[in-house]
């Protein structure tokens, strides 16, 4: 079947079922994945990602950091835009230091931060100095 709609049917099936194909993957297998510096240092790993309901597009990719078993983790919103998936570390990479990244936006497990305020994702692509997502601002 290979090479015709049948087998590209057959592909793009494969690709659900597994929840992962050549260019798309699901939601819940970038949870857990690992995100690196450009030095390829470990800087911790995707919660969570959060998705625009009206315009489908993906706001954030939430990544924990810092702490040790899960005490004085941080977690950090960081615009989408910035992840840079690497097929040789198995995981995204973003132009930042460990240094950049303390002095980033970032709350607490259990804090009320509202990542639907507009004033606060926008402070967060600014920090990143990436577009912001949401054309309303």
């Amino acid at each position: 079947m290979s090479g015709t709609v049948a087998g590209t049917f057959e592909a793009a099936r494969e690709g659900v079922e597994t929840g992962e194909s050549r260019r798309l993957i699901s939601a819940d297998k970038v949870e857990g994945t690992a995100v690196f510096n450009r030095e390829g240092e470990r800087l911790g790993t995707v919660e969570d990602v959060m998705l625009d309901k009206i315009s489908g597009r993906v706001a954030f990719a939430v990544m924990s950091f810092g702490g040790f078993l899960g005490i004085g983790e941080q977690y950090h919103p960081l615009p989408w835009s910035t992840l840079n998936y690497d097929v040789q570390l198995g995981g995204y990479v973003v132009d930042m230091t460990r240094e950049q990244l303390s002095g980033a936006p970032s709350y607490a497990a259990g804090s009320d931060v509202d990542l639907n305020d507009d004033t606060y994702g926008k402070r967060v692509y600014d920090y990143y100095k990436a577009p912001y997502w949401n054309a309303g601002i």
